[in-house]
């Protein structure tokens, strides 16, 4: 790629065609110059690195110069276009304009304002390719943590302070905000990054095995141990642990884990001898220990002693202005994997996933674009190619934005002091609340309806229900 640029022209007229190259080659743009619309499509489609093509309206063969910008902006909606045309009137100027196009020069062209419309352009597109570049590694700020919004900024600067420390670190967020990422990054910071890094799932192992899985066990010490094992706490000396779901540690193991953090030491299954460990240990849970804690199924002691210093993850409903960034940021990932480099979301489709409620937060959200980025047919990912479900929240969205816009008088007449029959002063936590508790009524207490009736995932229903104390009134 030229430094100064690469552009091409779509010009029938050869000595136009060969007076435009030679002006702006003289410059330093790298040019290429095309008689006709299709092959110059088909070069631009292999060639991305193309910032500008200068068109003329009236072409030979099936498309004129409009149908070249359409067709450009599909490849490449970023691309610029300058028209050329000796048929320039103002309702030219605005079909083109509508289609994409940035510029348009009148024949005869003057080579000095060709000049200076081209680098103009060039120039725009360029530093619009610097800061889409830079926005899509602003957000890799700490580890693999893509985000620069306040919540994650916060967020940074507390992993920033307890990264070089020892102390134990609860980390908490809702199921898919990427907890483990975050205990990563704060050991990839941390002294003991040249040691182990080991994560262990709590609840994905069954309790019968867990205590061997964390202190290992010796020969013979049960039913199919035939060789010694060593456990995760001695596998992460000198290093750190992660337990994720620390919530569903039973209480057994509870008491055992809360000794190892305690004395630094502890003995194998079926063993006699004590073994000595320097580990940092990291937790996560998406559960409320608190709420645990009360109700009897965590230790308070144990909670004290993990949450020496807590981390909590916002969720992504709370942090909407990372989504373009961690959706380009997914996107340029599983493009490269899948060998379909190039591919864009459109400005709908972005719109779409910024309004989604992804209650399954930074993993929904993933899940997502490798999907799109799997079944989208075209480079350009537009609304057609969205997930179903992210397509009815966009029109829930839609449909609220619409309500929002509506008349005053059409919400309630203001002399009897209500709207829509809310009483005048009310809370908007109380109408909240009553509506939920309509939708609860309405449903005979299921969950789901409720949750499709209000228009909103089942996971905020939930949290909604704990917050009022209506979740007595709901089926399981």
């Amino acid at each position: 790629m030229s430094e100064s640029g690469h552009i091409i022209i779509i010009e029938d007229h050869e000595g136009n065609r060969a007076a435009f190259k030679r002006a702006l080659t003289r410059i330093g743009f790298q040019v290429d110059a095309f008689e006709e619309a299709e092959p110059a499509l088909e070069f631009f489609r292999k060639n991305r690195d193309v910032m500008l093509i200068i068109t003329d309206l009236m072409l030979p063969g099936g498309m004129d110069g409009l149908g070249v910008v359409k067709a450009a902006k599909e490849i490449d909606p970023e691309v610029a276009i300058l028209m050329v045309t000796a048929h320039a009137t103002v309702e030219t100027a605005v079909d083109a304009m509508k289609q994409g196009a940035n510029d348009y020069l009148t024949k005869p062209v003057n080579t000095f304002e060709l000049r200076q419309r081209a680098s103009a352009l060039v120039e725009k597109r360029m530093l619009s390719s610097r800061v889409n570049e830079l926005e899509s590694r602003l957000g890799e700020t700490f580890g693999k943590i893509v985000g620069r919004s306040k919540p994650m900024e916060a967020m940074f600067r507390q992993m920033e302070l307890v990264a070089p420390h020892r102390s134990n670190v609860l980390i908490v967020g809702e199921s898919g905000t990427g907890k483990e990422l975050v205990a990563n990054a704060i050991h990839e910071h941390s002294p003991r990054k040249d040691e182990k890094f080991l994560p262990i799932n709590c609840a994905a192992i069954p309790a019968e095995i867990l205590e061997s899985e964390l202190f290992g066990h010796e020969r013979g010490s049960f039913t199919g141990a035939s060789a010694r094992k060593l456990g995760k706490f001695e596998l992460a000396h000198k290093g750190t642990l992660f337990l994720d779901e620390i919530g569903e540690l039973p209480l057994e193991m509870q008491v055992k884990l809360l000794r190892v953090l305690e004395q630094r030491e502890f003995m194998r299954v079926g063993g006699t001898e004590t073994i000595r460990v320097d580990i940092r240990l990291l937790a996560a849970t998406n559960a409320d220990l608190e709420l645990a804690v009360q109700e009897s199924r965590f230790r308070s002691d144990l909670y004290y002693r993990l949450k020496v210093v807590t981390i909590k993850i916002p969720p992504l409903r709370d942090r909407t202005g990372d989504i373009p960034l961690l959706a380009n940021h997914f996107l340029q990932g599983f493009a490269q994997e899948n060998g379909r480099e190039g591919m864009r979301l459109s400005a709908d489709a972005m719109k779409a996933l910024v309004r989604a409620p992804w209650e399954g937060n930074v993993r929904e959200l993933r899940n997502v674009i490798e999907s799109m980025v799997v079944l989208a047919p075209g480079e350009v990912i537009g609304l057609r190619d969205l997930p179903p479900e992210i397509l009815v929240a966009e029109d829930r969205a839609g449909a609220a934005v619409g309500q929002e816009e509506q008349p005053a008088e059409a919400a309630g007449s203001p002399q009897d002091g209500t709207a829509a029959g809310i009483p005048a002063g009310i809370t908007m936590e109380e109408i909240e609340r009553r509506a939920i508790l309509q939708a609860i009524e309405a449903t005979g207490g299921n969950r789901t309806k409720a949750a499709d009736m209000l228009g909103i995932g089942l996971r905020t229903l939930q949290r909604k229900l704990k917050e009022y104390k209506l979740a007595g009134r709901l089926e399981d």
